[in-house]
């Protein structure tokens, strides 16, 4: 149960983190900043574990979940705008 609200926790200080450093408007909520930042930290995994920096069982630091959740959220923005200019 801890495991579960740390997550929670530290996904959302890694989103709050992410939507502050990335330039944009993205008018999202406690949820949508917590799953960005839990989804960062599974992309982070990801890339650290191409990249050599973790092993399979690791978890990704914050540094690299930060990363990933500012890919998210520049994806985020790319199909956002693109809705925007849409006919």
């Amino acid at each position: 149960m801890m495991s579960i609200l740390g997550a929670i926790i530290i996904g959302f200080i890694v989103g709050l983190f992410a939507r502050f450093l990335m330039p944009g408007r993205d008018p999202l909520g406690f949820i949508w900043t917590t799953l960005l930042g839990i989804g960062g930290a599974i992309i982070g995994k990801l890339i650290g574990q191409a990249i050599g920096l973790y092993k399979e069982h690791q978890s990704a630091g914050f540094f690299m979940s930060l990363i990933g959740a500012m890919i998210l959220l520049y994806i985020y923005h790319h199909f956002k705008n693109k809705q925007d200019t849409a006919p």
